[in-house]
């Protein structure tokens, strides 16, 4: 089984690339930095490495070229900016989030969707915080609103050509990304245990995996009440 996954050099795409290849499977692990991605799969011999940008259409469609046929794509690149203040808005820093998690999808799938082979799966990681609107998150939770939505979309239009989709929507999951927050993370969960949790619900072929359950029983609760009362209980420190 040939497996290409995104953002393999840290994190949850880190983890996911080595237990993969443990199981043997062969696995083209793609991140930015490719001395990052030599060292982190340096003893592994199931891994092939492929340096590019996803957020840049010329090196996603260059690279696409060294891949051949896939049976599982896994887009789990992404990056996360908070805003210090909303006024005045910082259309910069909200481009650049939307071009990392959002319009980099579309240059992958451009790139790799069609070497799936019918029977294959295609992963999207997303991020639970779509389900409530979080402050200072406007262009991390409208660029994943917007993955879940694209991820839930593809799956109707590739349900005929025998392809599965499987939405990741996590919780706080232990990252070099989330190190950087100086807010409190209920709930927070190792890089391998989001693996274990992530690739059980993709062995079962899961429309939507979400975890962990004590996170999404919070959020779902928080989700049902005015936004007016949201928002005090949001902003309080």
């Amino acid at each position: 089984m040939s497996i290409l996954i995104t953002g393999a050099s840290s994190g949850i795409g880190l983890s996911i690339a080595q237990h993969y290849a443990n199981q043997g499977r062969q696995v083209i692990a793609c991140g930015r930095n490719q001395q990052k991605l030599e060292n982190a799969f340096s003893n592994q011999d199931s891994v092939t490495t492929l340096s590019f940008d996803v957020s840049s259409k010329d090196q996603v469609l260059a690279s696409s070229r060294q891949v051949e046929q896939l049976d599982m794509l896994i887009l789990n690149a992404g990056d996360c900016e908070y805003f210090d203040q909303v006024i005045p808005f910082d259309s910069e820093k909200f481009e650049r989030i939307i071009q990392v998690n959002l319009l980099s999808l579309g240059y992958c799938l451009e790139a790799f969707l069609h070497k799936l082979l019918p029977g294959g799966q295609l992963v999207i990681v997303s991020s639970s915080a779509v389900i409530v609107p979080f402050p200072k998150a406007q262009a991390y939770g409208a660029s994943k609103a917007a993955c879940s939505y694209l991820a839930k979309s593809l799956s109707v239009d590739l349900h005929d050509q025998l392809i599965d989709v499987t939405l990741v929507e996590p919780g706080f999951v232990k990252t070099p990304l989330t190190d950087k927050n100086n807010f409190d993370m209920p709930f927070l969960v190792s890089a391998e245990k989001a693996t274990a949790v992530i690739t059980k619900g993709i062995a079962q072929r899961k429309s939507l995996i979400r975890f962990p359950n004590s996170l999404m029983l919070m959020l779902h609760m928080l989700a049902l009440l005015p936004l007016s009362l949201l928002a005090k209980i949001l902003n309080r420190k």
